[in-house]
């Protein structure tokens, strides 16, 4: 079986963090991560293009199976949303010109698949993904957050798939 590799992305428009994973039966393996900056007095058109370069150029070298973007909160600060949106839309519209299937998680789903409580601090999901992962160097929380993102993706699909062959074995 040949290892499936997913990248997983935190998105934000001051930094948006990205990692990838190989995933290999129920092994899962680091593969790379880090954080796209964009500087914030720029023209939010640059930073998005900013954003969109970068992520392309990653999807690109490291060739990934299938991309997992965390959803969007309800900010207080609907500015901030609106921003945080933009962003998204980059990390969705990059996976899609690449072709990959592409799944969206809500924070408190990727906290729970990875610490196993939805309302995890960001230390916590640092120190699981570590756990996971060991031989991982992290750039920084947000490239953490994208690495589990991209492992709650992990699990979910290989239930999804574990589910599908009992159904299938069940109607043989």
């Amino acid at each position: 079986m040949a290892a499936v590799r997913i990248i997983g992305f935190d998105p934000g428009l001051g930094r948006t963090g990205w990692g990838v994973i190989a995933v290999e039966g129920v092994k899962i393996m680091h593969v790379a991560n880090g954080v796209v900056v964009t500087r914030a007095g720029d023209e939010l058109c640059a930073r998005l293009a900013v954003l969109h370069h970068a992520i392309c150029a990653v999807i690109a070298e490291y060739a990934p199976d299938a991309a997992a973007v965390e959803q969007a909160f309800v900010a207080r600060d609907p500015l901030a949303a609106l921003k945080l949106g933009h962003a998204r839309a980059i990390a969705l519209l990059a996976a899609a010109q690449a072709g990959l299937e592409v799944a969206e998680y809500a924070p408190n789903h990727i906290k729970k698949s990875v610490v196993g409580v939805g309302h995890a601090s960001k230390e916590q999901v640092q120190g699981m993904v570590r756990r996971l992962l060991p031989a991982v160097a992290l750039d920084g929380a947000d490239a953490a957050d994208a690495l589990a993102c991209a492992i709650a993706h992990a699990h979910l699909a290989g239930t999804r798939a574990r589910i599908q062959q009992a159904i299938a074995a069940a109607l043989a």
